[in-house]
């Protein structure tokens, strides 16, 4: 049994092994050299750019080799550059037989033949258990399983219990214009202690999504990240009134100085000091606010507010992918073997109960407790979150012209403009950009007339 911890570049560690390939002038291995125990193993290599569950992994890693004793698995975990890393292991034919995956790589490292599909090894009791997050273009392609999802991210509007007392207010805010007042309210309220209503880590590129994916996705049943899956087309105009609510927050002075420039652990650090009243993320917080920033403050977390109250959708999780195998394995039926053991339901349940990840898989959620992390149990799956399809990648190879979008939403969020001119323009310009995604061949999603996101509800927890 080995385990190599990779802190460093992974491209660096490719780098050196074909360097060392090099050197070596073709000189021919004795087999003798690897006789004994070790050589009567078979040894599987297994990459993950995951830190967070290093001690969670290695320990199941332990368990299986002890139950099959004639497995080896070498993890690496790699630091940066794990795509690239990826990318030139499959060009140099030094690929891992197992490999963590991010459901935005999946349709492209398919296309270039790196991953082996799960159909002939996946029992039908294991794909009747995954059939609600089967998802294609996150972890199936052409209808083909190439990964399926562990955990997702479940997204909430988190608030300062205290400041919302402070101020008067019951609850958390049910609708759009609610967090607008409450936001108002506690920052009247908290002028003593320099509290201000609201916050979002607009400087990182997702710190308007999300905001508006949460609250756009629970209010319509049309799509979500922009995506209308009954037209098949972008339409950001979906956004106008997130946007305009987070301008009037921005206008009353309710939004924490500085916000268009916020990094989300700055924010957090603000949080816990209870200079805010509330802001939006996901399952992780309560982790963070256990080890990272622990807090006296009294927090909580509530589903997303919507626009006008009423509960249309579903609460986008965002999940798709985890393990996948090598297609140049040569040892598939062993790293299958493996993989089927790390999505067991055993395993899966101790992933959660150890507070590495919220799972999205019923039968886990069924079973697991509760981890030991104060406030966990708002994040857990309820009937109102569910896991959409697949929104086209259209950002990639340059294909969208002009200005981001995270741009052009931060510019009206605290400068302001033409709202309607700005959307339009961005329906355009990222529906261009989908045309060609789908010339070159990268995405087949086309319009579903008949997609609802109320019949996502109830998809995450056994019935």
């Amino acid at each position: 049994m080995r385990r190599k911890k990779w802190f460093v570049s992974g491209l660096a560690l490719l780098m050196a092994g074909a360097l060392a390939a090099c050197s070596a002038g073709g000189e021919k291995e004795d087999p003798a050299a690897n006789a004994g125990a070790e050589g009567s193993k078979t040894k599987l290599t297994y990459w993950t750019i995951d830190r967070h569950d290093t001690d969670f992994i290695e320990q199941k890693i332990k368990e299986y080799e002890e139950q099959n004793p004639d497995i080896d698995i070498e993890m690496k975990v790699m630091a940066d550059n794990y795509v690239q890393s990826v990318e030139i292991a499959f060009a140099s034919n030094q690929a891992p037989d197992i490999l963590r995956v991010d459901t935005g790589n999946v349709p492209t490292w398919v296309k270039r033949g790196y991953l082996e599909s799960f159909d002939e090894y996946i029992s039908p009791e294991m794909k009747e258990n995954f059939k609600n997050v089967l998802i294609e273009e996150k972890n199936m392609v052409g209808g083909k399983i190439y990964t399926l999802p562990n955990i997702g991210q479940f997204w909430r509007l988190i608030y300062n219990v205290d400041l919302f007392e402070k101020a008067g207010i019951d609850g958390p805010p049910a609708t759009l214009a609610e967090m607008v007042e409450d936001a108002k309210k506690i920052t009247e309220a908290g002028k003593d202690i320099g509290a201000y209503g609201f916050a979002g880590n607009f400087k990182s590129a997702s710190g308007f999504e999300r905001i508006a994916y949460p609250i756009v996705s629970l209010s319509t049943n049309t799509g979500n990240e922009g995506f209308n899956f009954q037209t098949g087309q972008f339409d950001f105009t979906v956004y106008k009134e997130v946007l305009q609510a987070l301008h009037q927050i921005k206008a009353d002075g309710s939004m924490l100085p500085g916000s268009e420039s916020l990094d989300i652990d700055p924010l957090r650090a603000q949080f816990a000091q209870g200079k805010i009243g509330m802001y939006f993320n996901h399952s992780v917080e309560p982790s963070v606010y256990k080890t990272q920033f622990p807090t006296e403050i009294r927090w909580a977390a509530a589903m997303p507010p919507t626009l006008d109250g009423k509960q249309n959708g579903a609460d986008q999780v965002i999940a798709g992918s985890y393990l996948a195998m090598s297609k140049n394995s040569e040892h598939k039926e062993e790293a299958w073997k493996f993989i089927e053991w790390m999505y067991s339901d055993d395993v899966q349940v101790a992933y959660q109960e150890g507070g590495y990840g919220v799972s999205v898989i019923p039968s886990v959620a069924a079973k697991a407790k509760a981890p030991d992390i104060a406030g966990i149990e708002n994040f857990l799956p309820t009937s109102l979150d569910g896991i959409y399809p697949a929104t086209p990648l259209v950002a990639t190879e340059g294909r969208v012209e002009g200005a981001k979008k995270v741009d052009v939403f931060n510019k009206f969020i605290f400068d302001g403009q033409d709202l309607d001119k700005v959307l339009n323009d961005l329906n355009t310009r990222y529906n261009a950009a989908l045309d060609k995604a789908k010339a070159a061949g990268d995405t087949t999603i086309e319009a579903d007339p008949n997609f609802n996101a109320a019949n996502l509800q109830g998809s995450l927890v056994e019935k």
